[in-house]
C-alpha cells in the first residue's frame, strides 16, 4: 500500500509503517476487542484510516464487544463499507434495530453464514426475506423472540438456505405445524432446531422434523404444550444422532416415551419420575430417605 509510510508520520518503527492488509488488519488487530480498535480512531487520522480498513475487511461482528449499548449511528458507520462479514450478531440493537438499518447490511454481504438475531423485535419479516435472499451459505439462525417471523418468510429462508444446520425460533408465536414441516423438508441438514415456547406447535411439526433431519442432534421443545408422546417415539425412532432433548412443561409428553431416549444416552432437562418425587420429598422434609435406585 502506498500509504504505508506517508502515514506512519514520518517516524522510524512506527507501528503504522507494517504494511496494513497484509500484517495488521489480519494478524494483530483482530485480536483486539472491537471497543478499544473504535479508541484507537481517536489516536490521529493515521489510525482513523487503518480502522476503517479493518472494519471494511472484517469478517465476525458482535455488537455485545461494544457494550450494553450501541448507538444506531454508530452501527450504520462500523459496516456500511463491509462486503465479507461471516458472522453478524446483534443482540444489544433491539432499542433501535429496524429494517432500515439491517438491509443495508444483509444485501451486500452475501457471505454470511451466521446471523443472530435474538430479541430484535423491532424488524420485520422483509428482514427474514432479505436473509433468504442475500445469504445462500447461511448455516446458523437465531430469531428467538421475534414475533414478527411468520409463516411466509419462513418458506422463503426453506426455499434459498438449503445449507441451514441450526435455527431457533424460540418464541416465534405466529408459526404453526406447517410453517415447521415445510422448512424441514426443505432442510434436511438441520442438526439443531429450537421451537421452545410456541403453543402452536405440535406433533405434526416434531414427527415432520425427525423424518426429514435424520442429522439432528439437539431440540428444544420447552413448553409446547401440544406435543405428546407419539411425537418423542417418533423421534426416538428416526433421529439415532439426538443428543439433546428439551421437554420441560410439555406435559403430555410422559416417561413412557422419554425412557426410550434415556437408555440411548439421550441428554434430557427432566428427571425420571423416581428422581423427581425424590426431590420433592428432600424439599419438604428436609432429607431424602436412602433408597437402593439400583434395584
Amino acid at each position: 500500500r502506498s500509504s504505508e509510510g506517508d502515514l506512519s508520520g514520518g517516524s522510524p518503527g512506527c507501528l503504522l509503517d507494517l504494511p496494513w492488509e497484509d500484517i495488521l488488519v489480519p494478524h494483530i488487530l483482530c485480536h483486539l476487542p472491537l471497543q478499544q480498535l473504535l479508541s484507537l480512531q481517536r489516536v490521529s487520522k493515521s489510525f482513523q484510516s487503518l480502522i476503517q480498513l479493518y472494519l471494511a475487511n472484517m469478517r465476525c461482528f458482535d455488537s455485545s464487544q461494544i457494550g450494553p449499548a450501541i448507538p444506531r449511528a454508530a452501527f450504520v458507520n462500523l459496516l456500511k463499507d463491509n462486503e465479507v462479514l461471516q458472522q453478524l450478531a446483534l443482540q444489544n440493537c433491539s432499542d433501535w434495530l429496524t429494517d432500515r438499518e439491517l438491509l443495508p447490511v444483509i444485501g451486500q454481504n452475501h457471505h454470511l453464514h451466521q446471523i443472530q438475531l435474538k430479541g430484535c423485535a423491532q424488524l420485520s419479516r422483509h428482514a427474514l426475506v432479505a436473509i433468504s435472499l442475500s445469504c445462500p451459505n447461511l448455516r446458523r439462525l437465531s430469531l428467538a423472540h421475534c414475533e414478527w417471523v411468520d409463516s411466509l418468510s419462513l418458506r422463503s429462508l426453506a426455499d434459498h438456505c438449503k445449507a441451514l444446520e441450526a435455527v431457533d425460533l424460540t418464541a416465534c408465536r405466529q408459526l404453526k405445524d406447517e410453517a415447521i414441516c415445510y422448512l424441514v423438508q426443505k432442510c434436511s441438514r438441520l442438526k439443531s432446531v429450537s421451537l421452545a415456547v410456541n403453543a402452536n406447535v405440535g406433533d405434526v411439526a416434531v414427527e415432520e422434523i425427525a423424518k426429514c433431519c435424520p442429522e439432528l442432534e439437539h431440540l428444544d421443545l420447552t413448553g409446547c404444550l401440544r406435543v405428546k408422546n407419539d411425537s418423542i417415539r417418533v423421534l426416538a425412532e428416526y433421529c439415532p444422532k439426538l443428543r439433546s432433548l428439551k421437554v420441560k412443561h410439555c406435559h403430555n409428553v410422559a416417561e413412557s416415551s422419554l425412557s426410550i431416549l434415556r437408555s440411548r444416552g439421550v441428554e434430557l432437562d427432566v428427571e425420571p419420575p423416581l428422581q423427581r418425587a425424590l426431590v420433592l420429598l428432600q424439599d419438604v422434609v428436609g432429607f431424602a430417605p436412602f433408597i437402593n435406585l439400583q434395584i
